[in-house]
C-alpha cells in the first residue's frame, strides 16, 4: 500500500487548487468537496498505476476534471437540476399569482372610487370588453360622451394609481 504521510502532502498541496477545478464545473460546495475527496481515495487505491511520467498536479487535474464531467452527465446531478428547476418555476409563479392578485385588487379599487359617470365605461370597456357603441347604447348616451368619460376615468386612475410599482399588470 502507498505511503499515508505522503498522500497527505498531496492534499496538503493541491486540494484548495483541485476544489477550485470541481467548483468550477458543478457551481456547488458539497460536490466538489465530494469529487475532491473522491479524486484523493482513488489515487490513493490506484496509486500503483501512476507512473512518474509527468507532473502529479496534472495528473490529479485531470482526475478532478473527468470525475466532474462525470458528475455532471449522472442522473443524479439532473435530477437536482430538474427539481432546481421545476421548484424555482414554481416559486415564481406563485409570487406571480400572489403579486397579480394583490395588484389586481388594488386596481378594483381604485376603479370603485371612480365616479360612478366615468366608473361604468371603464367597467364595460375594459372588463367586459364591450365596444363603445354598446356601451352607449346601454347608457342611453352618445358615443362621443363614452369616449369622453372613458379619457376622464384613464385620466384619474392614472393620477390615483401613480405611484404605485406594478411588477405583473404592467408586463402583461
Amino acid at each position: 500500500m502507498p505511503d499515508i504521510e505522503n498522500l497527505e502532502q498531496l492534499m496538503e498541496q493541491h486540494t484548495e487548487r483541485l476544489f477550485r477545478i470541481a467548483y468550477y464545473y458543478t457551481k456547488d460546495l458539497q460536490i466538489a468537496e465530494d469529487i475532491v475527496q473522491d479524486v484523493f481515495i482513488k489515487f490513493y487505491h490506484h496509486q500503483k498505476h501512476y507512473e512518474e511520467r509527468g507532473e502529479i498536479k496534472a495528473y490529479l487535474a485531470r482526475m478532478t476534471i473527468n470525475r466532474s464531467k462525470d458528475y455532471l452527465k449522472s442522473w443524479a446531478f439532473r435530477k437536482i437540476v430538474l427539481q432546481h428547476k421545476l421548484f424555482s418555476k414554481q416559486k415564481t409563479v406563485i409570487k406571480d399569482a400572489l403579486i397579480q392578485h394583490d395588484e389586481q385588487t388594488i386596481l378594483d379599487e381604485a376603479i370603485l372610487r371612480l365616479p360612478i359617470k366615468q366608473r361604468e365605461p371603464i367597467v364595460y370597456f375594459y372588463l367586459e370588453d364591450m365596444p363603445i357603441k354598446e356601451i352607449a347604447e346601454l347608457l342611453g348616451i352618445p358615443e362621443g360622451t363614452v369616449k369622453s368619460r372613458l379619457k376622464k376615468g384613464k385620466e384619474l386612475l392614472k393620477r390615483d394609481l401613480q405611484d404605485i410599482e406594478w411588477e405583473v399588470l404592467y408586463n402583461e
